[in-house]
């Protein structure tokens, strides 16, 4: 199926939409000020070695020193720039022999030994390449490793390690003829393995092509960051991980992918640069767009956006969805809502279902909902109906890049399925809980905000002796007192003896409330 990829770039934000048959069916986002350190390549200069926490300061550049322990410290780098007098005792305490060579020798190599202390391996004022494991927190600075992985589309590389391994994720059953099938592509013109890798979850699938090209692009990225090393000076970046633009080429394009069309010219020089070096297949597919109307506006993407931060999706038929996330599953339930256009009633169902499996597949890619999901499809009485709805419900998830599994129906008439969480989804990272209702969706009527009052008034007039109550409530709130419920807030006061002034406060919402003793 043809794809088109839209880039629209702002100094504050990238936004990126994945358009299929002129139909939005992804979008991704990041922000500037919220794009974090994880995965960045730092010549780190230590600044204080601790040996009593077995940790060291490390200057990267950053507002605040990051933080190593040396657990996270490979004594082989460690070795490598240790003092002269440390060095030979740094290297003598972690080599090992290894198993014999193809040409009959012994190879020797460094292993972690997390006996020999931290001030026996580095030293103040020495220079370290550490990558970030934890972005700065509050008053804490980042953490750091000394074990590099540089992750790519199907791979995560690790350079200074010789294993070859597969994601747990992968069924046990196939993972050794995968492990055996990357070790034959990863291996160097004289047979020996260049750094390690594993094989990730999405690659599970992928071609002897694909896993080559992607190990070309991480060994090529590692190569520059070694050659970067040699000749900044400490506390520099030397690799941030992909921005992402970039890791649209790496993760987004396909052989289905006809163009992709950015909106800034500096942009599209900085990515058509990038993709010349490490996926020249992609080149030929960039496009400036220098048109007068906003990119996204081409296919009424914002719209969309809009739409999928609704519960309720409409669709074509007259039925709907209506799709609510929670922090333990998703759950879509079908309606049909004013469709009455077929012969009779299990056609209307079998097509409002028909039509709810396509929308249904394509909101989980657009709103980027992972996890478990349950679909309440509309009941069907024909087994065959079932069947094909089933049918064309795989046929649409087969379609998404992100992992799926789905099963028939349950015993209740629900189809539960999976699908692998990646990223926050779109909801949670374009909104937040509501102030009014604190995440709840609803909040309490006017009419029960006025009987909380009323019962609060009663509790501290029995507590305290004051000579007025002043209701400070939202608009609504006083209004209703002043209508409907004026007469109970007047039985109030004649009870309880103290006169109960109201004043109306526009900033507070329909649950806020504050009686105030005069």
């Amino acid at each position: 199926m043809s794809q088109d990829i839209l880039i629209n770039w702002a100094p504050q934000e990238t936004r990126v939409a994945v358009v299929e048959q002129g139909a939005v069916q992804e979008v991704h986002l990041e922000r500037t000020l919220e794009r974090g350190l994880v995965g960045n390549i730092y010549l780190g200069k230590v600044s204080r070695v601790l040996p009593g926490m077995q940790s060291a300061f490390i200057d990267i550049g950053l507002d605040r020193a990051a933080f190593l322990h040396v657990a996270d410290l490979m004594p082989n780098i460690a070795a490598k720039h240790a003092a002269p007098r440390e060095r030979s005792q740094a290297v003598s305490a972690n080599e090992i022999s290894a198993p014999p060579t193809s040409n009959g020798g012994n190879a020797r190599v460094l292993t972690p030994d997390p006996v020999l202390p931290i001030e026996r391996q580095i030293f103040e004022g020495q220079a370290l390449m550490v990558q970030v494991l934890k972005d700065p927190i509050g008053t804490k600075g980042a953490r750091l490793t000394a074990q590099m992985s540089i992750a790519g589309r199907l791979l995560v590389f690790l350079p200074q390690d010789n294993h070859i391994g597969v994601s747990q994720k992968i069924p046990p059953a196939q993972r050794e003829a995968l492990r055996q099938r990357l070790v034959r592509l990863t291996a160097t013109s004289d047979g020996s393995a260049a750094g390690g890798f594993i094989l990730r979850t999405n690659a599970e699938d992928a071609t002897d092509e694909e896993l080559i090209e992607d190990t070309a692009y991480l060994r090529k990225t590692w190569l520059r960051i070694k050659e970067a090393s040699t000749r900044q000076p400490p506390a520099t970046l030397l690799h941030e991980d992909l921005n992402l633009m970039q890791r649209v080429l790496r993760d987004l394009v396909s052989a289905q992918t006809q163009s992709i069309r950015i909106d800034s010219r500096e942009q599209y020089g900085l990515l058509k640069a990038f993709a010349a070096e490490f996926m020249p297949d992609t080149v030929g597919k960039l496009q400036h767009y220098s048109g007068e109307r906003p990119i996204f506006d081409l296919f009424n993407i914002d719209e969309d956006i809009v739409r999928a931060l609704s519960r309720r999706v409409d669709l074509k038929s007259g039925g709907y969805l209506v799709i609510d996330q929670t922090e333990a599953l998703t759950t879509v339930d079908v309606n049909t809502g004013g469709f009455v256009g077929a012969r009779n009633f299990d056609d209307t169902v079998f097509r409002t279902n028909l039509e709810a499996a396509q929308t249904i597949a394509r909101q989980l890619r657009l709103r980027n909902l992972g996890g478990i999901v349950i679909v309440d499809f509309i009941d069907m009485v024909r087994d065959d109906h079932r069947e094909a709805v089933l049918t064309e419900f795989r046929k649409q998830l087969a379609r998404d890049r992100v992992k799926t599994m789905i099963g028939g129906f349950s015993q209740l008439g629900l189809v539960e399925m999976t699908r692998k969480r990646t990223r926050e989804s779109l909801a949670q990272m374009l909104s937040e809980p509501c102030a009014a209702c604190s995440g709840k969706g609803v909040v309490k009527t006017a009419r029960s905000v006025c009987y909380d009052i009323l019962r609060e008034i009663l509790r501290e007039a029995r507590a305290f002796n004051p000579r007025e109550f002043r209701v400070v409530a939202s608009p609504q709130v006083v209004e209703l007192f002043l209508d409907e419920e004026s007469q109970h807030l007047a039985g109030l006061s004649d009870f309880i003896g103290k006169p109960i002034s109201l004043q109306a406060e526009g900033s507070m919402t329909q649950e806020q409330y504050d009686i105030v003793l005069l």
